[in-house]
């Protein structure tokens, strides 16, 4: 089993090895294309080899899918291709349904608004992120890949081409859940980070399970995609989404979560085995 664990910077990798790390030294520290590559050897329940591969890729949904597309290239063409492509990081988290707010300008009089839920601390389907919760994406969605119309925002899909949404295998994602005591949902990725109300909410009529949001989930899933390899979302919540409060960030705690989450994911992992589909075997 080989995974590669794509963070956006360092501090996020470092979590990440620090983690895996708890039950296996790191074996190396290998350059690639845009990066160096962290490699590790943790020995699963199994017996069964795993080599984990952690890459700081960069910030943002282009410099992840990049990153990640050149690991998955190389090893491909080494001929020691990846079972696993995992995007790791902090990231917001949609603590608690923002309060109604009234449709944009631009809906036009004659469009019905979509109807809201009374403010809550919970959404139909989804538990809230918490401060310091792991959170582990059902879907990996781009929020913001699309054009402005009259009407509002239209996805990419509703334009009619490209995609906008990537699913993880869901075996995997309910075994990650519950050995972490995660929060399972939508994790939203974004060009700009969210930083009002008003935003937090209109991302909560669109994508209703959305559970958090961060920037480079869906660049490594599409890279992902593009070679058959399986994806997956784990991030640990540092800020609630919505108005910036840098003094309200928990970005330690955050990390700690990280690292946590990792040393019980990893070993976890040697478990599994994927067939083209990225079903368990």
């Amino acid at each position: 089993m080989r995974v590669l664990i794509v963070t956006a910077v360092p501090a996020e990798r470092d979590a990440v090895v620090r983690g895996i790390a708890a039950t296996a030294p790191e074996v190396a520290e290998l350059p690639v294309p845009g990066g160096v590559i962290h490699r590790l050897s943790p020995v699963p329940p199994t017996g069964r080899p795993l080599t984990v591969d952690v890459l700081a890729a960069g910030v943002g949904p282009a410099a992840a899918a990049a990153g990640t597309a050149a690991a998955l290239t190389a090893a491909a063409v080494a001929r020691t291709p990846y079972d696993l492509a995992v995007s790791a990081g902090i990231g917001g988290g949609f603590t608690a349904t923002p309060p109604t707010t009234a449709a944009p300008a631009t809906t036009p009089p004659t469009t019905a608004a979509p109807t809201s839920p009374a403010p809550t601390t919970t959404r139909p389907g989804s538990a809230a992120a918490r401060l310091g919760s792991v959170v582990v994406a059902d879907a990996i969605v781009a929020a913001d890949l699309g054009a402005e119309t009259p009407d509002g925002f239209a996805a990419v899909t509703d334009l009619g081409f490209g995609t906008v949404e990537h699913l993880p295998p869901a075996p995997l994602v309910a075994a990650v859940a519950e050995a972490t005591d995660a929060v399972r949902g939508t994790v939203l990725t974004v060009s700009t980070v969210t930083g009002s109300a008003e935003r937090a909410a209109e991302l909560l009529r669109r994508h209703p399970h959305a559970v958090a949001e961060a920037m480079e989930g869906f660049g490594v899933a599409e890279a992902a995609a593009a070679q058959a390899v399986p994806a997956l979302e784990v991030r640990t919540v540092s800020n609630a989404v919505g108005p910036r409060d840098r003094a309200a960030w928990r970005i330690g705690e955050a990390m700690e979560a990280l690292t946590s989450a990792f040393a019980t994911i990893a070993p976890l992992l040697g478990t599994w085995t994927f067939d083209p589909e990225g079903t368990r075997q």
